[in-house]
């Protein structure tokens, strides 16, 4: 199976709202549970471009499968179809295109136009009062990203800066059986999960500055 590379001087054109609710749709629609949603893979592709691995230099079997829960390698050769887990190697290649872009348009966005970034997290309406937003999902993907490569990361999340920036991230996203009863607790209020989702977005843009100083868009 080949799998394209990312490109950084591809197209850095956003993704419109059609086109990111026809990507959440074809991922969740997969027969594959562990395909991820728009959130997910949100948080996915930031975490890869925050990565201490130079993502250019990553091939792309490494990381794309992630995004629709990985290409049956646990199915029977004889029973799985062609192009598992899309329906057609048209489907395939339209996902992996949208995908690209938007982890191309993160990177230009973060760069040329930071003010301009959106995360796509999880918003709950509120009748009265600010709407509050939940990151949870989104986390949950950057994490994933974390994964690929742990050992790189671990100096990051101890780290005296970079440390603090990622806190939230790791709390929001973490293993609730792994935390404190004060970190449930903080989850567990709807105001401090909003905070700790609301920091994420500036946190995000910090650890970008840190790491891409001068990075041309």
């Amino acid at each position: 199976m080949e799998y394209p590379q990312y490109d950084p001087n591809s197209d850095h054109q956003p993704l419109s709202d059609e086109e990111l609710s026809t990507l959440d749709d074809m991922l969740t629609k997969l027969p594959n549970v562990d395909a991820m949603n728009i959130e997910a893979l949100d948080g996915y592709l930031a975490g890869l471009l925050l990565s201490p691995q130079a993502l250019p230099t990553l091939p792309g079997a490494a990381w794309l499968p992630e995004v629709w829960g990985g290409d049956g390698e646990d199915l029977a050769a004889d029973t799985k179809p062609e192009n598992y887990p899309f329906v057609s190697g048209k489907q395939r290649k339209r996902v992996q295109l949208l995908v690209l872009r938007h982890l191309r348009s993160i990177a230009w966005q973060w760069t040329a136009k930071p003010e301009l970034w959106e995360p796509i997290f999880s918003v709950a309406e509120q009748d009265e009062g600010e709407d509050l937003i939940d990151a949870e999902v989104w986390a949950l993907g950057f994490l994933t990203a974390v994964d690929l490569a742990p050992d790189a990361w671990e100096p990051m999340f101890k780290d005296a800066v970079t440390g603090p920036l990622l806190a939230p991230i790791a709390l929001l996203g973490g293993d609730e059986n792994l935390q404190s009863e004060a970190e449930q607790a903080r989850l567990n209020d709807p105001l401090e999960r909003d905070a700790l989702s609301r920091s994420v977005l500036d946190n995000v843009l910090q650890l970008w500055a840190l790491r891409h100083p001068q990075q041309p868009a």
